[in-house]
């Protein structure tokens, strides 16, 4: 088994992780006050009382918590979001997690058991858009 795999282009997924921005880890039993703001992928793993913007995702793990808003191109949470999320392309709510506030977004999932209390829009967020109530 590879642990660099190319895309058809030729680039190694490290040149890819590069190329967007990075991963940042907010470990488990890790607590972050204050926004947090990165280029590529943030992984929240443990608490984030803040806001979270990514430029890339924000992946939420089962038993994570944010207190504040998420925006990012794409979510994928599995966790515990008590604010709004606004993600320009894709939310996925996995079956562990608990959204307390709004959603904007183009596309939705929501897995079975997953729970969103909140407004849903569907549409494309805009940068200069009306700012979201949290619930």
């Amino acid at each position: 088994m590879a642990l660099l795999r190319e895309d058809p282009k030729g680039n190694s997924r490290a040149d890819l992780r590069r190329a967007d921005g990075g991963l940042s880890i907010i470990a488990s039993g890790a607590v972050i006050t204050g926004d947090l703001q990165a280029e590529g992928t943030v992984k929240v793993e443990g608490e984030v009382h803040g806001n979270v913007h990514a430029g890339q995702q924000v992946l939420l793990a089962r038993g994570s918590r944010v207190r504040g808003d998420v925006q990012s191109r794409e979510a994928v949470i599995g966790g515990v979001v008590e604010g709004a999320i606004r993600a320009t392309e894709r939310v996925e709510i996995q079956a562990t997690a608990i959204v307390q506030g709004d959603i904007i977004t183009q596309r939705i999932v929501i897995a079975e058991g997953g729970q969103v209390n909140g407004g849903l829009q569907m549409k494309k967020p805009s940068a200069n858009g009306p700012e979201l109530v949290k619930a």
